[in-house]
């Protein structure tokens, strides 16, 4: 079976865990009864509770332990809360047995199943059988649905689910006849038709747009007010949403048997990114549609005019909802992500943040089988600040044919290169290689460089077969050990461990360009992994990729010669020519003579003759500013890579800002990241604004007038001209003109007297 949800009940014999799942023949639920909660102290720390036997396993330092288990969990904890307060913490206290079950047995996702088969109400059950892993491929059913009310505390209005084709929805009040529509005259048989109408229909996952923190946790509670049992999962066990026990923590739906995956979680888990994460914005930005409701300016009083006055349309917005969900997850194959993220982690498809959760459950198992045992979390040392990559400073200009070298993976291809690893630091006996900040790592004893290279070539092979969703999460993967070693959060957290990497990256950054420039080659920028050379005029597209080519192979052979001859080791740092820019800008610092960092823009020409803007950090993208400033910077560029002249162009459109022709393109959006009446000093202009409206929200759509912010929708006076003359298009032009030698204001200073 494919696992989907696991969970834990206290009973009288122990703890029993419960694991459902996806099979060919139907949902499989595993129970596995008189459980364990477990932990292990040092052979001579005394305790006072559970029951102890020796083990074979030994700390990182080596110390002999013992194991303590216990069939309450509760009691699990105060002894470990008790030996933590004296000062000697306990070893893995804090491992979940639903998951230590799994780790042990190197399950993550597919798991075979070896017992006496039971056929219950909708699943088959298997109570303690024998579990191992297993290679499965799940064609799982999936069901998008959306709730609308009456505000976050009214009663439902309505609630679709679309499942594939297949579309239903279930109305409070009485409406015309509609094909898959259901009405009913109380909220109370409302809900019960939907959860009737789920269990028929047994999806494995549900899928929506903030549907943890909304449409579950709503339905949650308007079925606590009428009474019934919010019975979403497949046992009819009551389903619950737990939030998070910290400021700004995920929620989390307890659903059992269903995995519940919110569309905006999963896809900035996936590293998707967007401008706003808005279901319409997300919509019109991969499908080229948003939802089915007109712009006004207050969206609930149009929800609630809709079931007064046009259930139909309010029906028609409630499915466009869902069929957008559905058609978003599919165009940005969001659940192949999460089920190549959990064959990859074991994380569960619907775990929202879990970099160290993951590193865990790869770590641990590896971990035990070399005979040790790991501290729990919060038994590390207070934290200790690592450098971050090095980003070299810059070299302010306009230039022809610049490449970009790329080091693939670099922290990841360091610890495999230089066997930075949490066991190998403890390791202090046999051959060893040396870190930074007086770090050495065993040359035998480590986990973390093999780890990496199983999952390198577990990419290569992805990207052979162009498998985007495994490639995807075997990148984000690798790529977050440096972060969980460099947190306080990661039980092996040691500060030489992260240094070890990034003062490493420095070495290898800055001994890649002196190599270039030895060589002749001018490097006008570098950041973490990366390195900007320009080449100079006179060289063709062809010309250009050659040159890249042997610089790329120039420093890959000179890292594997120094890195063999220096530290005894074989590198695995693999440096790529990955762009060529035409014509390249690397701006100086706004008020400054200084180049900036992290802030350029460059024109890439292609073989077939197309071309692209690739912009970073600069206005034009930068979400913060007005759409004409970004349109404005981004044309300003084209025009200037291309050799075309800008002076007529930007009298034209100043001109056309004074009289108010680009009004629409104004508009400040910013979102409200903390209460209205926190900001009590120097409250910003977006604060200001969002304060003139008459209802909370988290983003405010507005714009500078004669009479300061005020909310598009209760714009009262004039905007100010001058106010985006001076302030948007001014510093978006200064980035590039002193380049051509163009003052805009001298330019603009035509349209300013006129102000």
């Amino acid at each position: 079976m494919f696992l989907l949800t696991r969970g834990l009940r206290q009973r009288g014999d122990g703890l029993e865990l419960t694991y459902w799942g996806w099979s060919e023949s139907g949902p499989v639920r595993v129970v596995l009864t008189g459980q364990r909660a477990r932990f292990f102290v040092e052979r001579d720390l005394e305790t006072r509770a559970g029951e102890r036997r020796p083990s074979a396993f030994r700390t990182l330092l080596g110390a002999p332990v013992d194991e303590v288990s216990f069939t309450d969990r509760r009691a699990m904890r105060a002894e470990a809360d008790r030996l933590r307060r004296q000062g000697t913490a306990a070893w893995e206290d804090d491992v979940k047995p639903a998951d230590r079950v799994l780790m042990e047995r190197f399950i993550t996702a597919g798991c075979k199943v070896v017992g006496v088969a039971r056929q219950r109400r909708g699943f088959v059950e298997y109570v303690d059988p024998e579990l191992s892993p297993a290679e499965v491929t799940p064609t799982l059913t999936v069901s998008s649905f959306d709730v609308e009310s009456e505000g976050r505390d009214g009663p439902l209005l309505c609630v679709a689910i679309v499942t594939g084709d297949e579309e239903r929805v279930f109305v409070r009040g009485r409406g015309p006849v509609m094909e898959g529509v259901r009405y009913f005259d109380g909220e109370r048989d409302t809900l019960r038709a939907f959860l009737a109408y789920v269990e028929q229909r047994d999806p494995d996952v549900l899928i929506g747009w903030n549907v943890i923190d909304f449409d579950v946790d709503y339905l949650a509670r308007r079925c606590e007010a009428n009474g019934l049992r919010f019975t979403l999962g497949r046992d009819r066990s009551r389903a619950r949403v737990i939030r998070g026990g910290q400021a700004n923590a995920p929620a989390v739906a307890m659903v059992s048997g269903r995995v519940v995956l919110d569309g905006i979680a999963t896809m900035r888990a996936a590293t998707w990114s967007f401008e706003r994460w808005s279901l319409e914005h997300v919509g019109h930005a991969l499908l080229g549609r948003g939802k089915s409701i007109a712009k006004v300016e207050d969206k609930l009083q149009e929800i609630l005019r809709m079931y007064r006055e046009d259930l139909p349309a309010l029906i028609g917005y409630n499915l466009e909802d869902c069929r957008l969900v559905r058609d978003i997850f599919a165009a940005a194959h969001v659940l192949d992500f999460a089920i190549e993220r959990q064959r990859l982690t074991g994380l569960t498809m619907d775990r929202r943040a879990g970099a160290v959760a993951a590193f865990d459950y790869l770590y641990l198992p590896r971990l035990h089988a070399k005979g040790r045992v790991a501290p729990s979390k919060a038994s590390h040392r207070e934290a200790v600040a690592s450098p971050g990559g090095h980003v070299m400073d810059s070299v302010p200009g306009l230039y022809e044919n610049v490449l970009v070298l790329d080091f693939k993976s670099l922290y990841p291809s360091l610890i495999r290169t230089f066997l930075v690893d949490p066991l190998g630091l403890a390791t202090q006996e046999g051959p060893q290689v040396e870190g930074f900040a007086g770090a050495r790592f065993s040359r035998t004893e480590h986990i973390l460089p093999g780890l990496i290279e199983t999952l390198w070539a577990a990419r290569d092979e992805a990207k052979r077969k162009e498998d985007a969703a495994l490639s995807r999460a075997i990148k984000i993967q690798m790529n977050s050990f440096y972060g969980v070693l460099g947190t306080p959060a990661c039980r092996f957290y040691d500060p030489r461990l992260a240094t070890s990497i990034t003062r490493r990256g420095h070495e290898v950054l800055r001994g890649s360009r002196a190599l270039l420039e030895e060589r002749g080659h001018q490097v006008i920028y570098g950041d973490t992994d990366s390195l900007f050379v320009w080449l100079g005029p006179g060289l063709d597209l062809a010309q250009c990729a050659q040159r890249g080519a042997e610089l790329a192979e120039l420093l890959n052979a000179h890292w594997r010669r120094h890195v063999r001859e220096v530290h005894g080791v074989e590198s695995a740092l693999e440096l790529e020519y990955e762009t060529h820019y035409a014509r390249f800008l690397m701006p100086t610092m706004r008020g400054s003579e200084q180049g900036s960092k992290k802030r350029y823009a460059g024109w890439v020409r292609a073989t077939d003759g197309s071309a692209k803007l690739v912009v970073k950090g600069l206005e034009a993208v930068r979400t913060d500013w007005t759409p004409l400033a970004r349109r404005f910077q981004r044309e300003l560029l084209r025009r200037v890579f291309t050799d075309q002249p800008v002076e007529a162009w930007i009298v034209e459109l100043t001109g056309a800002l004074r009289r108010g022709e680009l009004d629409e393109e104004l508009v400040y959006r910013k979102r409200i990241r903390r209460e209205l009446d926190a900001y009590t000093r120097n409250v910003p202009p977006h604060v200001a604004a969002a304060r003139q409206l008459d209802r909370e929200v988290r983003e405010v759509e507005y714009v500078i007038t004669t009479r300061g912010p005020q909310p598009v929708e209760r714009q009262t006076a004039p905007l100010d001209h001058a106010h985006y003359l001076e302030r948007q298009l001014a510093p978006a032009a200064q980035a590039v003109l002193p380049f051509i030698g163009v003052d805009f204001m001298k330019l603009g200073g035509r349209q300013l007297s006129l102000f």
